[in-house]
């Protein structure tokens, strides 16, 4: 399909294709960052939960914190600050809770811009590419001043190349992008939910009021 296409001189005579070709480089460089990074932060937080609650249950409140500290899943840092403000009032430690949660969901949202916004505008730089090659088979048209089907058609074909590379880059850019919200969704309600359920715990074992009274 391709064997008579010029690639290189395609590559070299649109701007818009060197544009576009930034723009993958840009896009794979950010995916396996976030990818790298996600593997990072993933474990099983049920796992991480369960020795700090019986950490708790014995009174090892310090131990439980530092658990939770060196945690990677971002239920670590929200549940350690739930330990941490258990001597505060009620409407302290829900603000620290959502504080924790915000700063964990700025962590985890670092570069997917980036790729939401290849998504949406990939395909209008290849349209921008596209109306860029077109007229430039016509100006070769009027250069040479045939209308051939060669002259038309290398035109077309090096117009549409722009639009099928911009596809390329877009369709993988928003699966990806979609991909990393929903599993920020998920590990956040999970740390939220765990969190909770120690807060509540901790209130049914005593845990906050021995503290605020100490």
């Amino acid at each position: 399909m391709f064997e008579n296409f010029d690639w290189m001189t395609a590559m070299r005579q649109s701007p818009v294709m060197l544009a576009i070709l930034a723009c993958s480089i840009l896009t794979l460089g950010f995916t396996f960052e976030r990818m790298i990074y996600f593997r990072m932060r993933s474990g099983n937080p049920d796992a991480i939960m369960n020795p700090v609650a019986g950490k708790l249950r014995a009174g090892n409140h310090k131990e439980a914190q530092w658990a939770l500290a060196k945690a990677a899943h971002p239920v670590g840092p929200v549940a350690a600050e739930v330990i941490a403000s258990a001597h505060l009032p009620n409407e302290v430690i829900e603000e620290r809770i959502s504080m924790a949660l915000t700063e964990q969901r700025l962590l985890l949202e670092r570069h997917l811009g980036f790729l939401g916004t290849m998504g949406n505008t990939a395909p209008l730089i290849g349209l921008l590419g596209t109306v860029w090659g077109i007229m430039r088979a016509f100006h070769d048209m009027a250069s040479t001043g045939s209308a051939g089907p060669s002259v038309v058609a290398a035109g077309v074909a090096e117009a549409l190349f722009t639009t099928a590379a911009a596809l390329v880059v877009a369709v993988p850019s928003v699966m990806l992008y979609n991909q990393f919200v929903r599993r920020i969704a998920v590990m956040l309600t999970q740390a939220e939910n765990l969190t909770r359920s120690l807060r509540l715990e901790m209130e049914s074992a005593g845990v906050e009021s021995d503290r605020r009274t100490a």
